[in-house]
């Protein structure tokens, strides 16, 4: 197989992956017993076995040093993404839930990199407006806004994750670090599940976070940090805008929500936004 052919597809699976992680979650709070604590909880328990387990078979026959990876600041902005995650599509649909933890996750990594120094050009600060623009249309009072609640929880939940990427820029081995880290946010998550939990489980509902945590996440990830390498980091990025999108799809056909003009509206002006601040980095004769 072409070695560009076989990096798209591996691409392919990887926003796949990331986009049935808002799926699973959404179909387990709605249709089983399971509550978003003991989701939580076992999604980072699969998570965090698939990919030592995936660490382990990549390193078979080689002399390596055995520790746990990751370290607790990173686990624990694991763990809020993960809550909030969960918490949130409690009341969002997939679609929703998707665009708004991704907005949150590159609004917050913008921010931080403008905090840091970097600038904006002219058609980049018009992006970064414009995605704003788009959160602020979502968000309107309307018959059709997404419950506050689970707003203010999915945006929690990407400003963590964004804070747990920029965390993990520095990893010289993303599995083992990733693995460490899921493993480490275990402790929050059963203390989570203490407080928010319930002792009855779903056996259908732990499924589905095993899959969540397990494929979705765990192998989901793998591939990702695989292909990587060999992408770009302005196709690395803009490559991820299709998660949202592919979640929505999924809501339709899967769990037969509907897609407002709201949403669709916001989604442009989001994604696009985001889509000319990234674009923009490679226009000749912009400024760093």
């Amino acid at each position: 197989m072409n070695i560009s052919v076989k990096i798209l597809l591996l691409t392919g699976l990887a926003m796949l992956a990331f986009a049935a992680n808002s799926l699973l979650n959404r179909v387990a709070l709605s249709d089983t017993a399971i509550d978003p604590a003991s989701f939580t909880l076992f999604r980072l328990l699969a998570g965090a076995l698939f990919l030592w387990c995936i660490h382990a078979y990549s390193h078979s026959g080689k002399k390596h040093k055995e520790s746990v990876g990751g370290n607790w600041i990173a686990a624990l902005a694991l763990f809020i993404y993960a809550a909030g995650f969960s918490f949130a599509y409690l009341s969002l649909t997939a679609a929703t839930g998707a665009l708004l933890l991704f907005a949150a996750v590159q609004i917050t990594m913008m921010a931080v990199a403008l905090s840091r120094g970097e600038r904006l050009n002219f058609l980049q600060m018009f992006g970064f407006t414009l995605s704003l623009a788009g959160l602020v249309l979502l968000l309107l009072p309307g018959v059709s806004a997404p419950s506050w609640q689970g707003t203010v929880l999915m945006l929690i939940a990407g400003v963590a994750w964004g804070t747990y990427t920029l965390l993990g820029k520095s990893a010289t081995d993303p599995i083992q670090t990733t693995a460490g880290n899921f493993l480490r946010a275990i402790p929050f998550a059963l203390l989570c599940w203490l407080v928010w939990g319930t002792t009855e489980l779903d056996a259908l509902g732990v499924w589905y976070a095993v899959l969540s945590g397990g494929i979705a996440s765990g192998v989901g990830y793998a591939i990702w940090y695989s292909v990587l390498p060999s992408l770009s980091a302005m196709i690395a990025a803009t490559v991820q805008l299709s998660v949202p999108v592919l979640a929505a799809i999924g809501g339709v056909l899967v769990l037969s929500e509907s897609v407002t003009l709201r949403l669709l509206l916001a989604s442009m002006a989001i994604l696009g936004g985001i889509a000319i601040v990234i674009g923009a980095r490679k226009v000749p004769g912009s400024k760093p």
